[in-house]
């Protein structure tokens, strides 16, 4: 089998779509399956290989960590003429992706997709609701004639035939537990990162409108005195909100930045809760890391996190953007350590089971039935 996938993000970019199709590459080189894909250029340059073909590009401005590229569609189509591949994947709904859609359709060759970011939700953070109408013509029609379209969780499925989608199929995410574990040296992760008070609670994401980084300050800010004076907050990501964030937060918050995957898992581990505030997830890759660690998370109700945190089991979701029921969550498992413990070791068994081999087993499983039934249809 040989594939072609097209992204408009991909390693060493730092979102949930990039560190998954680049998981996804690692798997294919593993198991000798031949892949391509296509993918903007760095402006940093780094991270060359064979395997990836990138197109000169320039931030988008709703999400900047994402890049919309200028391909040449003749150096596309030669590439693609040379290489041969047997189905093409389209993973963003950008210029790349409708590359990928153009020439499936022009090359006759069979097309799947994957549907990653509720742009829509979106929206609502950056006042754009008015494009929401446009904005489900648009992605029905990009992905109308995909084969299969893959969804990262039962939410997100839901949505999308709410919205008239067809051809889905569940393709969850996983996690590497050999990394993310709760057997770091604990002591040493609160000595690097200077932290002394008694709890370690922790975010990572973008910092951005979209995932209510707001709705966290408010909730450190509104934890009892007693209670907050033995709390050490970290803050770890980027994104446009930074800078504005970091003067309204409170003394024991500190801001880290992004961190490589070896240093944010030692963070996981040494936390006492994982909180994520964000309701606009399609599945929620931090929060699965989370879990693997061992640490409990507290997380919106809402979106492809409701699908990993199990609640009273190994975290809990509370409203999003209620302040008070995030703050109650907090006092309350910070007040029991045997219940924290507890659900610590119930992620962590959980995220046992959510293994990345099979998962991307289990999706070519799907492209081949997809190349065998249109390969079946040709000679009906």
């Amino acid at each position: 089998m040989k594939i072609a996938i097209f992204t408009d993000t991909f390693y060493p970019d730092i979102n949930g779509v990039a560190r998954t199709l680049k998981r996804f590459s690692n798997y294919l080189d593993a198991q000798h399956i031949s892949f391509k894909i296509f993918a903007p250029d760095l402006e940093s340059g780094e991270y060359v290989s064979s395997h990836v073909h990138r197109f000169k590009s320039l931030s988008f401005f709703l999400y900047p960590e994402c890049r919309l590229a200028f391909p040449n569609l003749l150096n596309i189509k030669a590439e693609l003429q040379k290489f041969e591949p047997d189905l093409i994947h389209v993973a963003t709904p950008f210029n790349i992706g409708l590359c990928g859609v153009y020439f499936a359709k022009k090359l006759n060759i069979p097309l799947v997709g994957s549907y990653h970011t509720d742009f829509d939700h979106y929206l609502h953070y950056y006042d754009l609701q008015f494009l929401s109408k446009i904005l489900w013509k648009y992605m029905n029609w990009f992905h109308r004639s995909c084969e299969k379209l893959f969804v990262p969780s039962n939410e997100t499925l839901e949505q999308l035939k709410q919205h008239g989608f067809t051809n889905l199929e569940i393709w969850p995410r996983g996690v590497e537990c050999q990394v993310f574990h709760p057997f770091y040296d604990k002591k040493a992760v609160r000595k690097q990162y200077a932290v002394s008070k008694k709890y370690l609670l922790t975010y990572v994401g973008r910092l951005a409108p979209e995932k209510d980084v707001r709705t966290l300050l408010a909730v450190a800010k509104s934890l009892p005195p007693e209670l907050n004076e033995n709390i050490h907050w970290l803050v770890i990501g980027g994104g446009p909100l930074r800078e504005e964030l970091e003067k309204e937060a409170p003394i024991n918050m500190r801001f880290t930045g992004y961190l490589k995957e070896d240093q944010l898992a030692e963070v996981y581990s040494a936390s006492d809760l994982f909180v994520f505030p964000s309701p606009t997830e399609t599945f929620g890759n931090v929060v699965l890391e989370a879990l693997a660690s061992g640490t409990p998370v507290i997380g919106a109700n809402a979106g492809g996190v409701k699908n990993i945190i199990k609640p009273g089991i190994n975290g809990y979701l509370c409203k999003p953007g209620h302040i008070q029921e995030f703050a109650e969550v907090i006092v309350k498992l910070l007040s029991n350590d045997g219940l924290r413990k507890q659900m610590g070791w119930e992620g962590r068994n959980y995220a046992l089971t959510q293994k990345w081999d099979k998962i991307f087993e289990k999706l070519l499983w799907h492209y081949a039935a997809v190349i065998k039934e249109l390969e079946l249809e040709k000679y009906a």
